[in-house]
């Protein structure tokens, strides 16, 4: 077998209790053929089938028993003919027995390909497990199955296990149901076994493992803790982004007795001089350019080869930072995992020594990564420790890339708790959409999770894998609407919806929209006049004035290109409001900025000292609203050393009075003030006031010495 190849047999109940499963059953383990001819067309598969009223098995007819259990098909390269196979299974009449099956299908692996390609061979058992299991001949029932999964290991066997359970399932014997499920632990503990639990259509599509995607690691070296202290590690890919199969260009050219044709197309580039078009240009003639500015730079093979970053291969701890200071939406692209290097346990007890602790303090760890020699990038990510809650399952760590300062897209928004009271919800509001958010939890208490991600499939790609099948048999074939399953994947749940109708019609009601008719121009307001008695005249001529007066206002409002003198602060709310040019923001500020120098430094005995607090408050709104805590803290500093250097203390102290500071961290996330340095900048003109007073009061003492005073 090939290093990728791998051989499966399906174990698949179809007792009468797995009867309303079927359906689905057909549909996923169709998938598994149909992507396996995409994939790996050299696979084998098998099928065998428990709970049948017929018994078809080799074990049967060699040494007796396995009675209700059929080899619906032998192990063989993978095809169309399989897929038909599939999706109409038969239907059985009496309970299946699982250990059984499962021993037939072993047998049917260990006759085919003996001792060798080991860790190629899988079983993947379909139940419901709520049917009993006949007692053994010799021991117990437990004995059996340790005896089963220490021969699967000796045989380089896996084995995955779906758990059926439907609603109709949970009201059977609990007594059968929890011996059988300990019999799958056992399974679980004793050999290379996976056993998952589903509970709806959804969730089975995607428990089956249906492509096999052998483990692959992107770096095998030393995590470089300190120059003395290194961990050998080794580094997977968690998760990665499934693709969409590509299509490759078909020839139909070629004569259709050619049956060695290939119908493959082929693409080739000439690149012609501009002066002289019949004329090719060699590739030793050719370099690429790059855009700078107005011209275009020229750069040689070599020359980009010699700029290039070329770092040697490493993963160095940079150092640890609380959990909380690396946000979620800073992770980028997928995810990779860090074990130990397998059968190193000086290795495995230093990585979980370190996961342990990490875990303990709430840290991450902030990591360089070169994957390889000779890798043109280096990334800056961290790592989060995954301690294992299982005994023979080592500790690891999650890795997740960083972005650099040019990768990360910085969009302003304002806060919503910056926002007036009337633009915020009210209490009622605010209930019904806490009514809705809990009526829509995909994992309410006591129940399972709905579309976990382990188990929902990528809708898109199970069409089209469902279509690709249709189109080999039926060329003309037209693309089907979406499977009912797929469909819950994709939609609202309408059952859901429907029961909770109330919920929605509240939270509609609570959020009424209401249209927002356009202002007509003031002049063909007061042009018009209705007809009717006067006293209806002059009620709709002071009508008219008053929209008159509100459409000039709002047209006012969009012409405002400067803070002006007569209202500054309006003129700069109306500017932090448009969102025609980005431009507005920064000037707008910059604006206010010098209204407020112009204010304070014009002043007479403080006379604009309040217009100048009403324009630093507008300013300081702002800021908050626009997240550019940064500026206003640095002009509020320039502003207060200003004071202090022209002899404008009197400012800082009618300030002070006002209790007005610098921006928080708290007021805004971005800010790089805390709340005690805030509360000290408002002291510190306040002291420099009572030093100034000192200084005077001495020089009147010494004053009055020189006149003769006391």
């Amino acid at each position: 077998m090939a290093r990728n190849k791998e051989a499966v047999v399906l174990v698949i109940d179809v007792g009468p209790s797995m009867h309303s499963v079927l359906p689905e059953i057909e549909k996923v383990c169709s998938l598994l053929i149909q992507k396996k001819l995409v994939f790996s067309r050299y696979d084998e598969v098998g099928f065998v089938l428990f709970g049948t009223a017929d018994t078809k098995n080799e074990l049967k007819e060699e040494i007796g028993g396995y009675e209700h259990v059929t080899v619906l098909r032998n192990i063989k390269v993978v095809d169309e003919d399989l897929v038909d196979a599939l999706q109409k299974l038969p239907r059985g009449s009496v309970p299946g027995d699982f250990l059984d099956a499962i021993v037939v299908g072993m047998d049917m692996l260990i006759k085919k390909f003996g001792q060798t390609n080991k860790a190629k061979k899988r079983l993947c058992l379909i139940t419901n497990a709520v049917s009993l299991i006949k007692d053994p001949f010799e021991g117990t029932k437990e004995d059996q199955v340790n005896t089963i999964a220490t021969q699967m290991t000796a045989q380089g066997m896996k084995m995955d296990c779906v758990i059926v359970r439907m609603k109709q399932d949970w009201e059977t014997n609990k007594r059968i149901m929890e011996e059988n499920d300990f019999l799958m632990s056992v399974f679980s503990n004793k050999s290379s076994s996976k056993v998952v639990y589903v509970e709806s259509p959804t969730s089975l599509l995607g428990a089956l493992r249906t492509r096999n995607i052998s483990p692959v690691t992107i770096y095998r070296g030393d995590f470089e803790i300190s120059a003395q202290l290194k961990i050998k590690v080794w580094v997977y890919k968690k998760t990665s982004e499934e693709k969409f199969p590509t299509l490759k260009k078909y020839s139909d050219k070629a004569p259709s007795t050619d049956k060695f044709a290939t119908h493959e197309i082929k693409v080739d580039y000439e690149y012609k001089s501009i002066e002289d078009p019949n004329k090719v240009v060699p590739p030793e003639q050719r370099i690429k350019g790059f855009q700078y500015g107005p011209q275009v730079v020229p750069i040689s093979s070599a020359e980009l080869e010699a700029v290039k970053f070329k770092p040697e291969k490493s993963v160095k701890l940079l150092g640890f930072t609380d959990a909380s200071n690396v946000m979620r939406h800073y992770y980028l692209k997928d995810v990779n995992i860090f074990i130990a290097e397998p059968g190193n346990k000086k290795a495995i007890l230093a990585l979980s020594a370190l996961a342990r602790a990490m875990k303990e303090m709430n840290k991450v760890a902030i990591v360089r990564c070169v994957w390889r020699q000779g890798q043109g990038n280096v990334v800056v990510g961290v790592l989060t420790p995954n301690v294992s809650d299982k005994d023979n399952t080592p500790d690891s760590f999650y890795f997740n890339i960083l972005p650099f300062a040019e990768d990360v897209r910085e969009f302003q928004f304002p806060s919503f708790s910056n926002l007036p009271s009337s633009m915020q919800p009210n209490e009622k509001q605010q209930d019904a959409a806490d009514k809705l958010v809990q009526m829509l939890d995909l994992a309410p208490p006591g129940k399972q999770e709905v579309l976990p991600p382990d188990f929902t499939p990528n809708p898109v790609l199970e069409r089209y894998y469902r279509y690709l099948n249709l189109k080999s048999k039926h060329p003309d074939a037209a693309v089907s609407p979406l499977d009912e399953t797929l469909r819950k994947i994709t939609e609202p749940d309408v059952e859901l919806l429907s029961r909770n109708k109330s919920i929605i019609d509240e939270l509609r009601r609570s959020f009424e929209l209401k249209d927002n008719p356009k202002l007509k121009k003031s002049a063909r307001r007061i042009k018009e006049r209705p007809s009717g008695s006067d006293e209806e005249r002059e009620e709709f001529d002071k009508d008219a004035d008053v929209k008159a007066i509100d459409s000039m206002e709002y047209s006012a409002k969009t012409e405002v290109e400067e803070v002006g003198d007569v209202n500054p602060v309006k003129d700069f709310e109306q500017m932090m409001s448009r969102r025609d040019n980005p431009k507005w923001i920064s000037k707008a500020i910059q604006g206010m900025k010098n209204k407020i120098f112009d204010l304070v430094e014009n002043s007479c005995e403080g006379d604009t000292f309040h217009k100048a607090l009403q324009c630093l408050v507008a300013l300081r709104k702002g800021c908050i609203l626009e997240q550019e805590p940064k500026q206003f803290n640095d002009f509020l500093c320039h502003l207060s050393k200003f004071c202090q250097e022209k002899d404008l203390r009197s400012f800082c102290l009618y300030l002070t009075s006002h209790e007005f500071t610098l921006i928080t961290k708290a007021e805004a996330p971005d800010s790089e003030i805390p709340e005690h340095e805030a509360r000290s900048f408002m002291v510190k003109p306040e002291l420099d006031s009572q030093n100034m007073k000192s200084e005077a009061k001495a020089e009147d003492d010494i004053m009055s010495i020189y006149l003769g005073g006391k």
